[in-house]
């Protein structure tokens, strides 16, 4: 698949697709959406500019998600004991940006987040976008913005990925 060749049909399926990956607790294959310099970003206040010289609750590169996804996996992550699991219910995606010339893809999504561990559950909703390229002949998240209604709220410890 080239840029000229994706559609908008493809684009929401991806988004569909991210949020079972990791409601099944698949982090390897999610991980693999992404392209090699994706970020994955929560940021800390409304309408932040950028995460690199700002404060973020999640900032994370291939290699910080890695890291965190091989704890996940661990025997050893006592705060999975039991594990935590999720549940993501999204309203439709919409293509905010599509423009295969510049293979410049941006869909937007309202979700409301659930992560659960023993009798403790959490709640989130927000804005999820995610900006995208085909790289490799496939669909890559290059940056996936998680904005949070209650970003500046003191928020509970997030063990999975929203």
């Amino acid at each position: 698949m080239t840029a000229g060749e994706v559609t908008p049909q493809q684009l929401i399926d991806l988004v569909l697709l991210e949020a079972r990956l990791l409601d099944e607790a698949h982090y390897d294959e999610w991980n693999a959406l992404f392209a090699d310099d994706g970020i994955y970003w929560v940021p800390l206040t409304p309408d932040q500019p950028e995460g690199l010289q700002h404060t973020s609750h999640l900032f994370e590169d291939k290699l910080l998600r890695d890291l965190r996804i091989q704890r996940l996996k661990s025997p050893r992550a006592f705060s999975q004991q039991p594990k935590s699991r999720s549940h993501h219910l999204l309203q439709m995606p919409s293509v905010e940006t599509f423009d295969p010339a510049g293979n410049r893809f941006v869909t937007r999504c309202q979700f409301h987040y659930t992560e659960a561990q023993n009798d403790e559950i959490n709640f989130f909703v927000g804005t999820a976008f995610h900006h995208l390229c085909i790289r490799d002949g496939a669909p890559r998240i290059t940056l996936k913005r998680v904005n949070l209604l209650n970003c500046d709220a003191a928020l509970p410890a997030v063990q999975l990925f929203i």
